[in-house]
């Protein structure tokens, strides 16, 4: 079975690493042989949840949980219950549609939790059609194509400009990843919490084969940088950001469109996944949106969960009844 690369031990190991300001509790739950589901404790009197935060694009268990019959599902949902904070649990950012999802949910509740999902974030993606890039970008909004036509042409007067992109471990490989630093520090975007996150997943994506690392150079400065994650045929974008006060030159779409064509075309990947949010301008670059949720547990045997329960079930009827 094909594993998402935000489910992959190397991902929830780089991300334990590297990915915490302060270093949770850690427990990779076993659900069957070769299948576990990361959970951690961010700190002591804190909800078990998932081990994921916001550098997480997806959530599951590692390993192939089509594996896992509905009783070790129960099994493993009794088994929460013994561990830190398990009075309450909260996993997100999930698939929906997962098959395995139900399967959790039935544990929790034959375990004796309460559960309830909610809306986590959108996200933006992009099957790629029959015949690749060529198909795919006449389909594009005419503002955004004739913006990069626009962008390509003031680039050519701005000076010599030029796209890498890097997909393995090489001798270039730092020099990318300083220039994907640098044009980082002088973006519209705040510092890393974690600065050792970053360098490091580029560094390791470049071994498993997952990096695409994208810059694009003017007169021999970085001017934009992207850093998508190529994995069991999907393109994952992951990164991405430019220069502040060029704008004009479109840089960021002409790079975008650069690794869109490349991805499509020469990796051969059938889907493009904008990950995280419902920016207005994924959907001028994706043509279908689903939606990734969260799902929270209450133990309704423990005060500390009934009370929780109470919180969470009393906020959302307030909100629905606000929207009515």
């Amino acid at each position: 079975m094909a594993t998402d690369l935000f489910q992959s031990e190397a991902w929830y190991a780089h991300l334990l690493a590297h990915g915490f300001e302060r270093q949770p509790r850690h427990f990779p739950l076993p659900l069957a042989p070769g299948v576990c589901l990361p959970l951690m404790q961010q700190a002591g009197g804190e909800p078990l949840s998932a081990l994921s935060n916001y550098y997480s694009c997806l959530y599951g268990p590692q390993g192939d949980a089509g594996t896992v019959s509905p009783e070790q599902w129960q099994a493993a949902a009794q088994a929460m219950k013994a561990l830190p904070g398990g009075a309450v649990l909260r996993l997100q950012p999930l698939d929906a549609e997962a098959d395995w999802l139900p399967h959790l949910e039935n544990g929790l509740r034959a375990a004796g939790y309460w559960t309830d999902r909610y809306f986590a974030f959108g996200n933006w993606y992009q099957p790629v059609p029959e015949g690749g890039f060529e198909a795919y970008w006449p389909a594009r909004p005419s503002p955004l194509r004739n913006s990069v036509d626009r962008g390509r042409r003031r680039l050519d007067k701005a000076g010599a400009w030029r796209i890498d992109i890097h997909s393995q471990a090489s001798d270039a490989l730092e020099g990318a990843i300083a220039a994907y630093e640098a044009v980082y520090a002088r973006s519209w975007k705040t510092p890393e919490r974690c600065p050792e996150f970053m360098p490091g997943l580029i560094r390791l994506a470049a071994h498993l084969g997952w990096l695409r690392l994208g810059v694009l150079w003017l007169n021999g400065e970085p001017l934009a940088a992207q850093l998508w994650l190529v994995c069991e045929g999907k393109a994952n974008i992951y990164k991405l950001a430019y220069v502040q006060g060029f704008e004009k030159l479109s840089a960021g779409s002409v790079l975008t469109t650069a690794l869109m064509q490349h991805t499509m075309d020469v990796d051969g990947v059938g889907e493009v996944d904008y990950l995280s949010g419902d920016d207005a301008y994924k959907a001028d670059w994706m043509a279908a949106r689903r939606e990734r949720v969260g799902l929270v547990a209450f133990d309704r045997l423990s005060l500390r969960g009934v009370a929780a329960a109470a919180r969470h079930f009393a906020a959302a009827w307030w909100r629905r009844r606000r929207k009515a």
